[in-house]
């Protein structure tokens, strides 16, 4: 039985001011399931990725059309709480990005906005939510000393933990693992499929090989002739890493162009 739809996109557009930044882009992402997003650079990955919780929004001169829904309501219409629908679908960044503050206080920082005072509750999530990122045995006895005295690889579990701690649905990932080794990298990605159980990913690589290896599901995007970016093929990733119905999906997978 195929899982429920979590996000989807309609005739999706974006501009910067001028420039078609992606043009027509409908395309359905699965709950509990990761997604990936592959494709030359410049062809508007991350820019999709950013749609979801509006983080385009934030770009002066970006504009869109077309629809985006997160459990089949529209993203973008007035009546949508921005903030809300960001702790709904949470955004874990290609360089680890902790504040510059202890490791308790990055994790605390959410709840706290969004109106958790009690020392126990802010304690239960803080352990929870490392404990999910498969941090908290590393920074249980050090949770007062400063987030950027971490290891890049724990910097970005403790990202995780982050969006984690404020209890989203989605989480969307850019590029996460691009500026870790390959240890972190793997430890990355064996959070990633323990998390899938209960949150839906969506993450946009460069790695083919981590592609074809932690996702359910595959999106390959590329220029099209007005040098827009554009959905060309979406499946399975095990089809698409073995079987792609397009041929430029084929070039691009087996490295002839990217």
């Amino acid at each position: 039985m195929e899982n429920p739809v979590k996000l989807e996109t309609r005739n999706y557009a974006l501009r910067y001011g001028n420039n078609l930044a992606l043009t027509d882009v409908s395309l359905r992402i699965f709950a509990n399931q990761i997604t990936a997003l592959i494709g030359p650079s410049g062809c508007g990955k991350s820019s999709y990725l950013r749609a979801f919780n509006r983080m385009n929004d934030l770009i002066p001169g970006a504009s869109s059309a077309g629809e985006i829904f997160l459990n089949g309501v529209e993203v973008q219409n007035g009546n949508i709480d921005v903030v809300m629908l960001r702790k709904r679908a949470g955004m874990v960044f290609q360089r680890p990005n902790p504040f510059p503050k202890s490791i308790y206080d990055n994790i605390a920082f959410g709840p706290r906005m969004h109106g958790v005072s009690s020392r126990s509750r802010l304690n239960q999530i803080v352990e929870d939510s490392l404990q999910r990122a498969v941090l908290w045995d590393e920074v249980k006895d050090i949770l007062k000393q400063s987030a950027l005295s971490l290891s890049g690889g724990q910097q970005q579990r403790l990202c995780i933990a982050r969006v984690l701690a404020v209890a989203p649905e989605v989480i969307l990932m850019d590029e996460p693992c691009s500026a870790l080794d390959p240890i972190s990298t793997l430890r990355i990605e064996e959070l990633m499929q323990s998390l899938k159980q209960n949150y839906t990913i969506v993450i946009v690589t460069h790695n083919m090989q981590q592609a074809a290896r932690v996702s359910d599901w595959t999106a390959f995007f590329m220029l099209n002739g007005q040098r827009s970016g554009t959905l060309i093929e979406f499946g399975s990733s095990s089809e698409m890493f073995t079987q792609p119905q397009d041929k430029r999906t084929e070039d691009y997978i087996t490295g002839r162009f990217g």
